[in-house]
């Protein structure tokens, strides 16, 4: 089913003369795909126009899209990949070829990248095996590398886990594979634990524990970075030894700080945010890199995640937990429901000295985005003010329901270039929305405009000007909760 729309753009008004250069995108046209689950990531091929997004919602595909005119989608057909594995993840495009990856149909078995032609989608030219549960799979810019995000889940009765990992395939070697597992960094767990890395699960060795999420690769295709979210770090990956290099725990944010004020109860009667005395880990999601002059940084979105199944479960509400009476006099009031007593903490950190009471509150997902120096995983900008962009622009697109847990929930990042201005497009899963804004360098950053998209904005994609079909910069979103695509143009 095709609609068009008119704009469903929210603008900011700054007051001052309006700059014709800055981007400002309007939708032009959407396609349902079906229900749930029916279009999660997407990724377009310039040689053919055509956009190739994950259908989840029924048996396992990938759709098929005329992307040569984005105003007036048509659907194609599906690539049905029920042959090679339990689900689809992700899908990615370059120089003619396209990857996707693939679940085994028992999740913590190894999983699969599939190759094909954009050309010829009737049969894949590799079936490559890589890790268990590839999550994300993308292409080096220069198109040698394909690299997937192995998060190697447990099951539900935690008494089968296998390692992450992430896995190097080079194109211009016949697609060799190579897969980089974490054993090397058993002798260094605790050092990266004393700096806010999470190793947590029962009985889980580093390599067991460690979750590969999502990629990013730097401009001149010579390192990786790959979210570790449940762990609350980032991977440095050497594509050409196909090593991993280093591990970037991201430490912790202090909410009790000025600037880090935030909503923590759906109790309390409506938006108000405050400063209240927890520490949360970033848990990011997406990546991207991004460069300025010769340096290179990483941005991630900090949504926030933790794990729940049937043999493990590390999340509780504030209220029913025992804070320390020496540390928290005022416990009594932080866990009434209109104050923290709702709020989803993590009961894997906090009771240091092992009483069954919690001397420190930790929380999951820093809610905003961050920019992060490669080089030392430093951090250089967190930008906090994503709900606050959000209440103030769009305010009937805060879900205050959210407050206890996760907030917003910046789930997606891309980055775009468009006359000569670099923008930072963030997917807020609970806002229904994605926030734009303009990237001067890594600590200046402008809020250009909000955009109403569909339900649970799971993918993000950035088509140049001058790879659009139809020369106008474009922005896909596709929205896992209704499984629409819509299509924005500037």
């Amino acid at each position: 089913m095709l609609t068009l729309l008119g704009s469903m753009v929210n603008c900011v008004d700054r007051g001052e003369k309006e700059d014709s250069t800055r981007i400002n995108f309007a939708e032009v046209s959407q396609i349902d795909l079906g229900g749930k689950g029916a279009a999660e990531i997407s990724t377009f091929d310039p040689t053919t126009k055509q956009l190739f997004v994950v259908n989840n919602d029924g048996p396992t595909k990938v759709d098929i899209i005329d992307f040569s005119d984005p105003s007036n989608l048509t659907f194609i057909g599906s690539i049905d990949m029920t042959p090679y594995g339990g689900g689809v993840n992700s899908v990615a495009s370059k120089n003619g070829l396209l990857a996707i990856s693939v679940e085994a149909y028992v999740k913590q078995n190894l999983g699969s990248a599939v190759i094909f032609e954009t050309s010829n989608l009737d049969t894949p030219v590799q079936v490559l095996t890589v890790g268990a549960l590839p999550d994300m799979v993308t292409f080096s810019p220069n198109g040698r590398y394909i690299v997937t995000a192995n998060e190697g889940e447990p099951n539900d009765d935690y008494t089968v886990d296998p390692e992450g990992s992430i896995s190097i395939i080079d194109v211009e070697q016949d697609f060799s594979v190579h897969t980089a597992g974490f054993s090397a960094f058993e002798g260094q767990k605790a050092s990266l634990m004393a700096k806010g890395y999470r190793v947590f699960g029962p009985n889980a060795t580093l390599a067991q524990d460690t979750e590969p999420e999502y990629v990013a690769i730097d401009s001149k295709s010579r390192f990786a970075y790959v979210t570790l979210q449940e762990n609350n770090g980032v991977a440095k990956v050497d594509l050409n030894s196909k090593t991993i290099v280093e591990i970037f725990p991201l430490g912790v944010k202090d909410h009790s700080r000025s600037g880090n004020d935030v909503d923590l109860s759906d109790r309390d009667g409506g938006i108000n945010l405050q400063n209240w005395p927890i520490s949360a880990y970033y848990n990011p999601d997406a990546i991207v890199a991004y460069t300025i002059g010769n340096e290179e940084f990483f941005i991630t979105a900090n949504e926030g995640d933790s794990r729940g199944y049937t043999g493990f479960s590390e999340e509780k509400r504030l209220k029913d937990v025992t804070l320390d009476p020496t540390a928290f006099p005022d416990a009594a009031s932080l866990q009434q429901d209109e104050n923290m007593g709702r709020y989803n903490i993590t009961t894997t950190a906090g009771d240091w000295d092992g009483d069954g009471d919690f001397d420190e509150i930790f929380g999951l997902g820093g809610r905003s985005f961050a920019i992060w120096n490669t080089t030392d995983g430093a951090l250089l900008n967190d930008y906090n003010k994503l709900e606050k962009d959000v209440i103030t622009t769009s305010p009937a697109l805060y879900d205050d329901d959210r407050s206890d847990n996760k907030g917003v929930e910046p789930e997606a990042v891309e980055i775009g270039v468009n006359n000569g201005k670099t923008y930072l497009f963030v997917g807020l899963e609970r806002a229904d929305a994605v926030a734009v804004y303009e990237l001067q360098d890594k600590t200046d950053v402008n809020l250009v405009q909000i955009l109403e998209t569909g339900d649970a904005p799971e993918g993000v994609l950035f088509i140049s000007a001058e790879e659009s079909p139809n020369g106008q910069a474009t922005l896909v979103v596709s929205s896992e909760g209704d499984g629409i695509v819509r299509v924005y143009q500037n």
